[in-house]
């Protein structure tokens, strides 16, 4: 039995647990569903609406707060155009230079989206490019490889939601290639947030009745947050403390989709989470984002029914399986998929800003500091002496490099901007990316 780890915000873990008592596994792995006796996906599934069992009922204070695609990894087929393959190429190397300047170059502008480019590339991926939408790593033409892996950000998920992006992604990847067949999932997390007043500590590890090898607990501060099963597997869930998280990545935004379900701020949020990998999904012959998107019910189904399960263990009865199920696991399972999952996030931007506050927590606190090592209680007086001081170093430095200081500002600014996704910084407008003979015949063919 592993001891609890303490981990701020969202759990994790990596070394072995117990091995459950439920036969129906294979290396931490969930079995196909001709090995378990449930015909899965493709057959009847139980229902997300329909009571479990004769006892099903809500638990006193239990409250769905939202449902969400979290996380979501798709791969698609086809070629770089050539222009664009050039012009990745040459944005690579700008972001590999020695010169600033030129590292703030390596950007790539299309569809209202200002892609960083990045100087390293991912596997066997060799182009990288990064904004708050989208992560999108592009292999070399002719390789047996999909042309795009693409990840999409959670809160761009909860802005748009998981169609609209697959829409907006398929025309955004039009512009680099030429695509050649659907999208495949490669990884998609579904999520349940809620409010209870269940103790989520309450029980031990072996009330979890699970196919997977891994269970682990999590503490922060002597203060519990969370448990991960079967991470690593081609099925893995979290139950976690969603507001602790919170504090620590700052995603406030998801707040903003509690409230119209009736959360108020202060009240703890939980969140159970499945991670189902395309393995996994391979099995239930899904593969296609649309074809996954229409049996969310029957995934969550089975991950909260046969998969893995909470109870409320029987010490008179040596056979697990016939445990009763925890209410609040009762309450979880049921959710409808086919319902709406809430509000989607209003306002979004593709820039990765950071944090403002703390900014002025930076500034704030360096004031302070200078006021307090030359005695000055006068914050106008001391300002202006941290500016001077600011000022004089910065030169000191610029000079070193054959700059001016505001030379060196506009470089390091620059590089935020790029960095951030703010600011165009190449002096020349972008030209269209070259097309191939082909591809023109394509297009012309496609728009009739």
């Amino acid at each position: 039995m592993s001891s609890d780890k303490s981990q701020a915000g969202k759990p994790a873990g990596s070394s072995h647990g117990p091995k459950p008592a439920d036969p129906a596994f294979v290396d931490g792995r969930a079995a196909p569903a001709s090995e378990s006796g449930s015909e899965g996906i493709r057959g009847a599934s139980p229902s997300n609406t329909a009571p479990l069992n004769s006892n099903n009922t809500l638990p006193d204070g239990f409250k769905l707060l939202r449902l969400a695609v979290d996380s979501l990894y798709l791969s698609y087929p086809g070629d770089l155009h050539p222009g664009v393959l050039r012009e990745l190429v040459n944005l690579k190397n700008k972001a590999q230079s020695a010169d600033p300047l030129e590292q703030a170059q390596a950007q790539f502008i299309v569809g209202g989206h200002i892609f960083e480019v990045k100087d390293k590339g991912a596997g066997m991926f060799p182009f990288v490019l990064d904004d708050n939408a989208y992560r999108l790593q592009f292999s070399r033409p002719n390789k047996k490889l999909p042309m795009a892996y693409v990840k999409v950000s959670a809160e761009y998920l909860a802005h748009k939601g998981p169609r609209a992006v697959q829409e907006e992604l398929e025309k955004l990847l039009g512009e680099f290639g030429l695509l050649s067949g659907r999208n495949m999932v490669s990884r998609i997390d579904l999520a349940a947030d809620f409010s209870s007043p269940c103790v989520m500590d309450s029980w031990h590890r072996s009330a979890w009745v699970t196919r997977a090898v891994q269970i682990h607990s999590y503490a922060k501060d002597q203060q519990f947050t969370g448990w991960t099963i079967g991470m690593g597997g081609v099925i893995a869930a979290r139950l976690y403390d969603k507001t602790q998280e919170i504090v620590h990545s700052g995603k406030t935004w998801a707040m903003d989709l509690w409230r119209p379900a009736g959360w108020e701020p202060g009240q703890q949020v939980w969140r159970l989470e499945f991670e189902l990998k395309r393995d996994y999904l391979k099995e239930r012959q899904l593969s296609s984002l649309e074809s996954v998107l229409v049996n969310l019910n029957g995934l969550w189904s089975y991950a909260t029914t046969e998969w893995l399960r909470l109870t409320e263990p029987n010490p008179e009865d040596s056979t697990r399986a016939r445990w009763p199920t925890h209410p609040l696991w009762m309450a979880l399972a049921s959710v409808d998929w086919e319902t709406s999952g809430g509000v989607l996030l209003k306002r979004f931007t593709n820039a990765r800003l950071p944090d403002e506050k703390r900014l002025y927590s930076t500034v704030f606190g360096s004031l302070a500091s200078y006021m307090a090592i030359h005695q000055i209680e006068d914050k106008y007086l001391a300002l202006d002496g941290l500016l001077g001081k600011m000022h004089q170093h910065y030169q000191d430095i610029a000079f070193q490099q054959g700059l001016l200081v505001d030379d060196l500002l506009i470089q390091r600014m620059a590089a935020r901007s790029r960095l951030f996704n703010t600011g165009v910084n190449r002096q020349d407008e972008p030209s269209e990316p070259e097309e191939s003979e082909g591809v023109k015949a394509y297009r012309k063919a496609s728009n009739g």
